[in-house]
């Protein structure tokens, strides 16, 4: 019942790689997949494990932690796009 998320885990493009985008939620991409972890510890998001970051979208934050939220998907992307490639 409170497994919402795991629906929206893959593109429906079948083998296409799941892509973030600003809009994604932080916690469904930890879900899918947690090596991103490093990415938000790079950018100041120690507390991955705290409801209130999980909840926030990428946008979000990059906003809160003066992030260049461009670059941060294009590290996740590619990161995610290696793994769908290996």
């Amino acid at each position: 019942m409170f497994d919402i998320f795991n629906s929206i885990r893959k593109t429906s493009g079948g083998d296409a790689p799941f892509q973030v985008t600003r809009q994604t939620i932080i916690g469904d991409i930890l879900d899918m997949d947690s090596t991103t972890a490093p990415y938000f510890m790079e950018i100041g998001m120690h507390c991955l494990g705290c409801p209130a970051s999980r909840g926030e979208s990428i946008e979000e934050a990059c906003a809160v932690h003066g992030v260049d939220c461009d670059a941060l998907l294009a590290k996740l992307n590619a990161h995610l796009a290696g793994k769908a490639g290996a």
